[in-house]
């Protein structure tokens, strides 16, 4: 093995590592959550989202992606944020509704994740595209987590379970879809990555601020927006086709 070799070799590690800390938070939130903690579960979510936004970026920086690489993030992501939240989801409401809804609501958020982890992996280029196909599933079970950690420090318990329920199914059916999102800008080349960074920047400070109050409402709106601009465009797609249907039926 040549020096070059050796050197790739030992770049990978840096991206290996923040991946394989992700799978090990998914499966210490799955503990936690089988203890009864729902607050630590969903932190530890929280913590392998921020593994996972780290190991990309650390190896592109590193020069070290590979297909490999790729797989080996899915299948620690679909632990822990497929996994772990699902399980997280059931234990959670298992109070308030019977032991079948609690389980059927997060089999299919578990299923649907894992849908949206493989086709990521079917059509997704080695260069960064500014959108995404469907709510990425980190971003899912952040929504999930944020609200458990949100309701747990304000009111000891899940509130408005019926909420939470839908917002799980809702969840699901947004990472199966093709809503676009927005990526995080890596260049502030244009108006648009600098408003982008802009609000991620004003994200991060509230959540320094306070942490268990504001990671829930701005994953929310981010959520939002996504679903907001999708219906502009679907809106706006459908007027230029009626224009060009008037166009020509004057043309005639």
């Amino acid at each position: 093995m040549d020096r070059s070799n050796r050197i790739a070799n030992f770049r990978g590690i840096f991206p290996g590592a923040f991946t394989m800390g992700n799978l090990l938070c998914g499966f210490l939130s799955i503990m936690a959550a089988h203890n009864g903690n729902l607050a630590r579960a969903a932190w530890l979510i929280i913590l392998a989202a921020f593994m996972d936004a780290l190991d990309g970026r650390v190896a592109r920086l590193a020069r070290s992606t590979s297909k490999f690489g790729q797989e080996l993030d899915s299948l620690a992501d679909i632990v822990s944020f497929g996994v772990a939240p699902a399980f997280l989801t059931s234990i959670s409401v298992l109070t308030d509704f019977d032991n079948n809804m609690g389980w059927i609501v997060a089999v299919i958020f578990m299923m649907t994740g894992a849908f949206r982890l493989a086709r990521y992996n079917v059509i997704s280029d080695p260069h960064r595209k500014a959108r995404y196909l469907g709510l990425p599933i980190p971003t899912a079970a952040v929504a999930i987590a944020s609200y458990i950690i949100l309701c747990m420090k304000y009111f000891q318990e899940i509130q408005y379970p019926e909420f939470f329920v839908t917002m799980v199914i809702a969840l699901s059916g947004l990472m199966v879809s093709t809503v676009a999102y927005d990526t995080l800008p890596e260049k502030f080349d244009t108006t648009e990555n600098r408003l982008k960074a802009l609000g991620v920047f004003v994200f991060l400070v509230a959540v320094l601020i306070k942490p268990r109050m504001m990671i829930f409402p701005g994953v929310a709106l981010y959520i939002l927006l996504g679903v907001v601009k999708e219906g502009w465009r679907i809106m706006a797609g459908s007027s230029h086709r009626i224009r060009k249907d008037r166009s020509h039926v004057a043309e005639e």
